[in-house]
């Protein structure tokens, strides 16, 4: 018998890493689209985007401002957690940085700001008090992170970034490449902060984690067979489909929540990630 109430399901937010790939232009991007513009394509053909650059080096409000004027009001940016934090400090001793982290435009994003990923080099092996003084460090709301942006060094003096639209939670994702993390106790360290264990395919060169630790799932695609170079047929995408579904969609007779997905292809280097991120995107809406 059918619900009256049909259970409510989560979003399905699927996209790429990245978008300035000179292999993408004249093929994914049509022909003689100005560079300046490929930001505003992605946001027709796709509802979210992974912003990379800020895993390399600190951005500058006046870009998070301008990348946000370029997409639907609807779009939503995952942000990669600085490189410095994860492989340099090793998630030890974050606050300083952590500050000029969220100084540095995260929050212009405003409404549009997506899940925080933080990726982990694979030398970094699992750390029980580690982990949970980096994951209670963490900000968990706009304005817990307004406030921590506000001890930002002299080095950000002059192009911090300190206002938000509203107080509103955050979310972040944790991608650890170290077997060591295949830990209950790691586990359960991510259920208690709220922070997602992403799944990433890694055409087997990294583990991958299976285990749903927060009201969201984060997914990365770093290419089926070859990693970041080949594609994903479509039986391979029928079955990450099927997944999405289950996710979304929850189950009721189990308790299971309905989760909100995130996908992002990171298959970049002969061109595959946008049109995999478009026949996954059709073949999620077809369920």
């Amino acid at each position: 018998m059918a619900e009256d109430h049909p259970r409510p399901r989560g979003r399905a937010l699927i996209g790429v890493s990245g978008w300035r790939y000179a292999r993408w232009r004249g093929d994914f991007y049509p022909a003689g689209l100005a560079q300046r513009r490929e930001l505003e394509y992605i946001g027709q053909q796709f509802s979210t985007v992974e912003l990379n650059g800020s895993f390399y080096s600190l951005q500058r409000p006046e870009s998070y401002r301008r990348w946000r004027d370029s997409v639907p009001d609807d779009f939503v940016f995952a942000v990669k957690g600085s490189r410095y934090i994860s492989h340099m400090l090793r998630l030890r001793d974050v606050e300083q940085a952590l500050a000029n982290f969220f100084a540095s435009g995260v929050l212009a994003l405003g409404a549009q700001l997506g899940p925080i990923l933080w990726q982990l080099p694979e030398r970094q092996e699992f750390d029980p008090d580690v982990l949970d003084g980096f994951l209670g460090a963490l900000p968990q709301t706009t304005g817990e992170a307004l406030r921590l942006a506000r001890d930002h060094d002299d080095r950000l003096d002059g192009r911090a970034w300190l206002e938000i639209e509203e107080d509103a939670p955050l979310r972040y994702a944790l991608e650890p490449r170290s077997e060591t993390f295949d830990d209950e106790r790691c586990v359960s360290l991510l259920r208690e902060h709220g922070v997602a264990l992403a799944i990433a395919d890694t055409a087997g060169r990294w583990p991958r984690f299976e285990a749903l630790t927060a009201d969201f799932v984060y997914v990365r695609l770093h290419g089926a067979d070859v990693l970041y170079h080949s594609g994903y047929n479509e039986p391979q995408l029928s079955e990450w489909a099927a997944r999405i579904a289950e996710w979304t969609g929850g189950d009721a007779s189990a308790e299971a929540p309905a989760r909100d997905v995130y996908v992002y292809f990171d298959n970049d280097a002969q061109g595959h990630a946008p049109h995999d991120a478009q026949l996954l995107d059709r073949l999620v809406r077809e369920r």
